[in-house]
């Protein structure tokens, strides 16, 4: 037995841990159980839900544009001259009240034409009174010198029949003949002289009407010696100094008003047409259409100052559109005005509304009861996913009105209450279960957005 062990004793040691393998698995099959039939069950998916609201809607967009003052004078010199009088505070950036003298400019020889204007229509009314009193004494020298004549040519008569009757002498009546003659080139001359007269007198009318322009324009010229600020103003460039000379046509200073601020926002077409009333119809006079546009469109503004360490708001009034599309950024110029930016200042709270100030202008349209709104999430595509009465997800189809930043308007396809999903459930099958999970937040904060809340993002 020890030698067929000691033979065979690799193969037994081989075979003995199969055989009690072999055992072990028999043991576990004859043990186990039979797996069990279990039901089939479906899972809800978890969503965000709100119900529709019914708002009213205020459509509102933004544009940038840059601060620039609503009218800009340039003192310009319309005479020459030593500048002989600045104003102060004529400095950049320093404000004068209307009416005050910016710059004098020498008036001396303004005066001084003004004084030889004067002289020589004092002249030229004398010359007119002399012209006067000499055409009246010439009409009555005229009348005696007739009278004259008259009698020498009854003489010459009475002398005439003399001779012919032989009682007096042939040079007696030539004689009277003479002084008959003589009279007559007297009588001729004054009336040569009162003939001129009048022409006298309209050369000297023309002298005196243009003495009397000149006087005007030297009188005008002395008034642009002296240059006052025509507004409330801001100063913005100053080009001269005192004795210095201005001449004419130079810009001695430039002002900006500071009664009213004028901002050019660029808005997308797009957007600037949804404030546009729905069905707004002109009038076939469109004369002054742009005068009652902002009647006419209804659209409110306000102009918004962000910065690190300050966020400042004005109110403003929309006065009129550029007359083009910028071809580069397809957006349209709205003009908006803030009246009195620099009287509404508050330290530390609102600084001046200074002139290339880059601001933020919103603009509001009307106001439009009964819209219904979504949230942007919540469309996809030209569908929404509505919750139905079983908690099972709907694929609706909607028309949209508008877009704005963080909603829609929906035209056609939902009403108001309709539970809507605001979350995003991957994937999207129509008909599948739905866990809702109302978020109260999400919709309070539409229904402001829509209502005009808060600042347009």
């Amino acid at each position: 037995m020890a030698g067929f062990i000691a033979q065979h004793g690799k193969k037994f040691l081989f075979i003995v841990p199969v055989v009690i393998g072999a055992i072990i698995v028999n043991q576990a099959i004859k043990g186990r159980q039979m797996p069990q039939r279990i039901a089939a069950s479906e899972t809800a998916k978890t969503v965000r839900t709100i119900s529709t609201p019914e708002v009213v809607l205020i459509p509102r967009t933004v544009g940038y544009g840059n601060v620039r003052p609503g009218r800009v004078w340039q003192a310009v010199a319309q005479v020459g001259g030593q500048i002989v009088e600045i104003h102060p505070q004529l400095k950049k950036g320093a404000i004068i009240s209307k009416g005050q003298v910016l710059l004098r400019i020498d008036p001396t020889s303004y005066q001084l034409a003004i004084a030889q204007n004067d002289a020589n229509i004092r002249s030229v009314r004398a010359q007119i009174n002399e012209l006067t009193a000499r055409q009246s004494n010439t009409r009555n020298s005229l009348k005696i010198e007739q009278r004259s004549l008259d009698l020498a040519e009854k003489d010459l008569q009475r002398k005439t029949r003399l001779l012919k009757r032989n009682t007096i002498s042939q040079a007696a009546v030539d004689q009277q003949e003479r002084t008959v003659l003589v009279g007559r080139q007297s009588l001729q001359t004054l009336k040569n002289s009162l003939n001129l007269m009048p022409a006298e007198r309209d050369v000297l009318i023309a002298q005196k009407g243009q003495y009397e322009a000149q006087l005007s324009s030297s009188r005008l010229n002395l008034e642009y010696t002296t240059i006052v600020a025509p507004f409330d103003s801001r100063i913005a460039e100053v080009n001269v100094e005192q004795t210095q000379f201005a001449a004419q046509g130079k810009v001695l200073a430039v002002v900006d008003s500071i009664d009213v601020a004028e901002i050019t926002a660029q808005v997308p077409m797009g957007r600037l047409i949804n404030l546009i009333p729905p069905g707004l119809e002109l009038a076939e006079n469109t004369d002054d259409i742009m005068a009652r546009l902002p009647d006419l469109l209804g659209i409110s503004a306000k102009v918004r100052l962000r910065g690190s360490s300050v966020t400042a708001e004005w109110p403003a009034r929309f006065t009129r559109m550029n007359d083009t599309i910028d071809p580069d950024t397809r957006t349209v110029g709205v003009i908006v005005a803030v009246d009195d930016p620099y009287r509404h200042v508050v330290p530390g709270v609102r600084p001046p509304l200074s002139k290339n100030m880059f601001v933020e202008v919103e603009l509001r349209g009307r106001p439009r009861p009964g819209q219904i709104v979504v949230p942007r999430s919540a469309l996809h595509g030209n569908t929404v996913y509505v919750v139905d009465g079983e908690n099972r997800l709907r694929i609706r189809p909607v028309e949209v009105a508008f877009s704005q930043t963080d909603f829609v308007v929906i035209k056609k396809g939902l009403a108001a209450g309709d539970i809507i999903v605001i979350s995003d459930p991957i994937p999207a099958i129509d008909g599948m279960l739905l866990a809702p999970q109302v978020d109260p937040e999400s919709r309070a904060a539409l229904v402001a957005q829509a209502e005009g809340a808060g600042a347009v993002r």
